[in-house]
């Protein structure tokens, strides 16, 4: 599913060059967008709701905020249990997975070394964005040996990812997987999804 928001617009409106602060938990601000009432917890229901806003279909939503939720909440909130599943925001570095990128450490700080080598070692065909074969051979790459749970997350995380922020010519960019890691490219899409729907029906109006 390419999503209209992949237009060259969206690609050069998300990053203005800041830099990302190393001492900070980034992870929090990259998760922050789905505690919709910002109460520190994340429940099924923001986890949907949030992927709705930046144009995820409805399967996705709901496949997404059950399978989130469910693996994420024991995790963020250990010696607690809660049929609601909810993820406890502060606490969201402990539920990183293995065979990933490791541009966030263990404490869910940005590592800036880490986010260059995805492009120094698997951007090919372009510097700054990888195509849909790159991407897979960069999870593969990241694989640990027998890290199945590892495996499926980072290939949902990426592909879900790919789906719904790859540009026109198939390209997903540095400036919007830099956007995914400081918390800002979720918040972007909401803003672009709402804005594309108040102008259709506007104009469905006239």
């Amino acid at each position: 599913m390419a999503s209209s928001l992949s237009s060259k617009d969206f690609q050069e409106g998300v990053d203005d060059g800041r830099p990302i602060p190393t001492d900070q938990n980034v992870l929090q601000k990259h998760v922050a967008f789905f505690d919709r009432n910002h109460d520190g917890l994340i429940y099924p229901w923001e986890t949907f709701e949030g992927f709705r806003a930046i144009g995820a279909g409805y399967m996705l939503s709901i496949a997404s905020a059950i399978l989130i939720n469910m693996a994420l909440s024991r995790k963020t909130r250990p010696g607690k249990f809660s049929l609601l599943f909810p993820i406890e925001v502060k606490n969201i570095q402990m539920g990183k997975h293995g065979s990933d990128s490791g541009v966030y450490d263990s404490e869910g700080r940005f590592v800036p070394l880490k986010f260059e080598e995805i492009f120094s070692k698997f951007a090919r065909t372009h510097s700054n964005a990888l195509t849909s074969d790159e991407l897979m051979a960069m999870l593969k790459a990241n694989r640990e040996p027998k890290d199945y749970k590892g495996w499926i997350g980072s290939w949902a995380e990426w592909r879900t990812l790919y789906s719904l922020c790859k540009d026109h010519h198939g390209l997903l960019r540095k400036e919007t997987i830099r956007a995914v890691y400081d918390g800002s490219l979720f918040e972007h899409m909401e803003r672009e999804k709402a804005a594309a729907k108040k102008k259709a029906k506007q104009e469905g109006e006239e």
